[in-house]
């Protein structure tokens, strides 16, 4: 196993039951936020439910790391530190870090990994920070392949997580100072706003209108399906799914989804594995299309796409399912070739080209009729606005899905052997896995000898196997000795049951933490210029002195120190709305015109902000008008 290089899968988990459930369908490792300093502000679990998902966690190898990945203020990394502290000794494994002044504190020998919110773009960051003491890394969403590579290539020992699905921030991850600046939010600390999901008014420079209520800078969801095998050669070796305010029936079927994808490229990669353990059995068909998603993309790691936002709507839209045909008070007549089930949710475009919609209250088939369907609805059907006959339909809630999803879908399990011998005084059962854990348990053998050779032991065999909810399952099981004896099924079942708990804690004490990172002299500067700005997120003395020890300068310090600077980006994209809109003068020459990146007016209420286009390295900011 030590010469296979080990693939994860890391899954989201709002809480410590989503945690086991992710788990359960095939992750090999889960982040999950502690008390407080993780960077969705309303996901906090308690040490003690953190504890009972490590320790499920660790019985299939699995790991758990702890999200500490908001910017500190001074007076919170003592609390910062001593959370870090009670990680380590419930068994976290790892803590998902964005403010380097806790690499100045007293933290005790947990494995450090860098967020996304690190603003990882270049292989000359990557490696500072694993220098500095980081295991993994998590670079931009943004990122090309090659760009990936690049980072791999630099990295001696730290290893590539990378997001594959899941919400897409349209600025760069640690960059966003739109949610701080407008609504005193600030999305490092875990507190975002969203407001770039907001629908906005575009005008060009002399006002002409561009789009109209249009969620310009509203993505679609990251699905990295299709592109597993080329991230793996780029170098990524931790594969995210984003997701912690997801509930269980999303966790569960994407978990699915990327742990098949991933067992498919390793059925045919040996060189790889992956990092934890047990044999897992799917009871549905994993979907993602199922869950809650935006429309998918790929982003950018192929490549500048086309069709990466979701201008219409930042909502599931669901799929189109059905037309309708009829309209009565209290009901609607579909026609369809899908069933339709009681509290599905269907939508539709209004004549705005607004996203609407309602729940079915009661679903029926129209008796004698092909396709057709009473839809029963618990409002008037005038109080739903621009429902009208002959328009299309879709669900973004599936009812019968959604039951199916919250039964049990799954069953993993960790393959051991059992093995019953008979001598002339005793009877010893033992019970082993492929980590080298043994356990075992001896009675006298003052049983009567078996008047049935073969049934008996055929019992002894059974009973040994009734493995139930245990973690466990054997499909090795033998009984040896000269002289079989007789037990009766109870005794059989007490040795069992012994020895498998026997096994269970052996399993939670053999499991070895993850080595920390031994820092090292970082070497020149990741950044061209030494001076930071409040783009370098200091807020704390401790990020101070980390940065003035490596070279750095301080000249101004994080925006949520409080301070006010009306030239500060709010916002630094890949995404372009040129490009989006057929404006982006780069493809405009191509086709021989001549557009100009002049500036556009973004205009949501009585809020107004300005896009901005740096065509050569293909990036836009949004910044408040003042700034122009």
């Amino acid at each position: 196993m030590s010469s296979l290089q080990e693939l994860e899968l890391l899954s989201p988990a709002k809480n410590a039951d989503i945690g086991i459930e992710a788990i359960s369908h095939g992750a090999d490792a889960v982040y999950i936020g502690g008390p407080s300093f993780g960077a969705r502000a309303n996901a906090g679990n308690s040490l003690e439910d953190l504890e009972r998902l490590v320790k499920y966690a660790h019985q299939y190898r699995a790991r758990v790391y702890l999200t500490l990945n908001t910017l500190l203020k001074d007076k919170e990394l003592e609390k910062a530190v001593e959370l870090a502290h009670n990680a380590w000794n419930i068994g976290i494994d790892a803590l998902i870090v964005q403010d380097m002044g806790l690499l100045m504190c007293d933290l005790p020998p947990i494995q450090l990994h860098a967020s996304t919110q690190c603003d990882i773009r270049t292989a000359e960051k990557a490696k500072f920070l694993e220098n500095v003491g980081f295991s993994q890394i998590v670079p931009a969403r943004e990122l090309e392949l090659s760009q990936i590579k690049a980072i791999y290539d630099s990295l001696e020992k730290a290893r590539i997580e990378f997001f594959i699905h899941g919400a897409l921030c349209v600025s760069y991850s640690g960059q966003c100072y739109a949610s701080q600046v407008l609504k005193n939010r600030s999305a490092n600390r875990g507190e975002c706003s969203q407001v770039c999901r907001l629908p906005f008014d575009v005008y060009d420079e002399e006002g002409k209108v561009l789009g109209l209520n249009e969620h310009v800078l509203s993505l679609k969801d990251n699905n990295q399906s299709a592109n597993l095998p080329a991230l793996i050669e780029a170098g990524v070796r931790s594969f995210k799914i984003e997701g912690r305010y997801k509930d269980a029936a999303y966790v569960k079927n994407t978990t699915a989804h990327y742990r098949r994808l991933l067992d498919q490229f390793l059925s045919r990669t040996p060189s790889f594995a992956k990092s934890s353990e047990g044999k897992i059995e799917f009871f549905f068909d994993p979907d993602v299309n199922n869950a809650f998603n935006r429309g998918g993309t790929d982003y950018f790691v192929n490549g500048r796409q086309a069709d990466i936002a979701c201008f219409n709507s930042p909502k599931k839209t669901g799929d189109i399912i059905g037309k309708v045909v009829k309209i009565d008070n209290f009901s609607i007549t579909v026609r369809s070739k899908h069933e339709f089930n009681n509290r599905d949710g269907l939508t539709f475009w209004n004549d705005k080209d607004e996203l609407s919609g309602f729940l079915v209250n009661r679903a029926e088939k129209v008796p004698d009729a092909t396709n057709l369907w009473t839809l029963h609805t618990r409002e008037h059907t005038g109080r739903i606005s621009g429902l009208s006959v002959g328009m299309e339909l879709m669900r973004n809630k599936d009812a019968a899905w959604l039951k199916k999803m919250n039964a049990t879908t799954s069953l993993r399990k960790v393959p051991i052997k059992i093995e019953a011998k008979f001598s002339d005084d005793s009877l010893t059962v033992c019970a082993s896995d492929k980590d080298g854990n043994v356990s075992t348990v001896s009675v006298p053998n003052n049983f009567d000898e078996a008047k049935n050779r073969e049934n008996t032991l055929s019992q002894i065999k059974k009973s040994l196997g009734k493995l139930g909810n245990t973690i466990f399952d054997s499909d090795e099981i033998s009984v040896e000795g000269d002289t079989i004896r007789f037990l009766p099924a109870s005794a059989v079942n007490s040795l069992r049951r012994t020895v498998i708990e026997d096994l269970e804690n052996k399993r939670l004490t053999s499991f070895s933490k993850l080595p920390k990172a031994q820092a090292k002299e970082p070497g020149a500067s990741f950044a061209e210029n030494s001076m930071l700005d409040y783009r370098g997120n200091v807020l704390n003395q401790k990020a101070r002195e980390f940065y003035e020890k490596h070279g750095f300068k301080i000249v101004e310090t994080a925006l949520e120190d409080g301070h006010k600077n009306p030239q500060a980006e709010l916002m630094r994209c890949k995404h372009c709305i040129r490009y989006s809109l057929n404006l982006c003068p780069k493809e405009a020459r191509k086709r021989g015109e001549k557009i100009k990146p002049t500036p556009l007016k973004l205009v949501c209420g009585k809020t107004m902000l300005i896009a901005k286009f740096h065509c050569k390295p293909c990036e836009m900011t949004i910044s408040l008008p003042n700034e122009v």
